[in-house]
């Protein structure tokens, strides 16, 4: 079976995605990356709107009605939901086979 021209994903891009399970703007996105990374990945807002810009472009996110006209809100679509599930298979294989092979 090929894999999906947009695996793997970057760790950015990755965190984003699981970022957008629930709606949000982009300061809030940069917030929850360094919440769920453990303030290991921070990402700048240039680099989050031009990740964001992208992403839509994929179709792995969209922009969703705000109540707040200022601010520009997203959510992870159906199609990026099923990325995400595939790279997190991805990498539970990896583990699975490093952890037997390296004996941990």
């Amino acid at each position: 079976m090929n894999r999906d021209k947009n695996l793997p994903l970057t760790e950015t891009t990755y965190y984003i995605l699981l970022a957008l399970i629930e709606p949000s703007h982009g300061y809030l996105i940069m917030q929850k990356i360094e919440e769920l990374s453990n303030e290991q990945v921070k990402i700048a807002a240039g680099t989050l709107y031009g990740a964001l810009e992208n992403l839509q472009k994929q179709k792995l996110i969209e922009s969703v009605k705000s109540d707040d006209s200022r601010r520009k809100v997203y959510v992870i679509t159906d199609k990026g939901r099923e990325i995400l599930k595939l790279d997190y298979e991805r990498m539970i294989r990896m583990v699975s086979v490093t952890k037997e092979l390296m004996k941990l």
